[in-house]
């Protein structure tokens, strides 16, 4: 089992180990984040690779949403450490028990989100596009 550290983020404790964060308040909480937030926590990995792979474990537990059952709180709903900590040891014990299939999901995961961010920037261009159209027609009103 791979060893890794989960504490609270703060901005002037930085570290240069492996290591992504944690979105911790919401009902996004459990969702693996490449850059801190003023909510999260910071997964520290021995490795680059162990990194990787609890990243991945912490995307698809989040996309799965297994966080949800750790949820406290009415009004802001949130996770908290140890219970975070508890869902991926959990999850990554599962996903030893099979890991060529963990393996293969988390390649499909990552195809999905390359997938997902082509769609975003069609979708922002085809945006553009409406927008450019309109302004014309304002300008051509404007200055008749």
């Amino acid at each position: 089992m791979t060893k890794f550290t989960l504490k609270t983020y703060r901005p002037s404790a930085e570290t240069e180990k492996p290591h992504f964060y944690i979105l911790n308040k919401g009902m996004n909480s459990g969702k693996p984040l490449k850059q801190p937030c003023p909510n999260c926590f910071i997964l520290i990995a021995p490795t680059e690779e162990a990194k990787e792979q609890l990243y991945w474990l912490s995307f698809g537990l989040w996309r799965a949403k297994s966080f949800h059952y750790y949820l406290k709180g009415s009004v802001i709903p949130f996770i908290t450490k140890n219970d975070l900590k508890q869902g991926i040891l959990n999850g990554f014990e599962q996903a030893n028990n099979d890991i060529p299939i963990f393996k293969k999901s988390v390649k499909a995961l990552q195809l999905l989100e390359e997938q997902e961010k082509v769609y975003k920037l069609n979708l922002k261009l085809i945006d553009d596009a409406r927008r450019a159209v309109f302004y014309r027609y304002i300008s051509k009103k404007r200055y008749s």
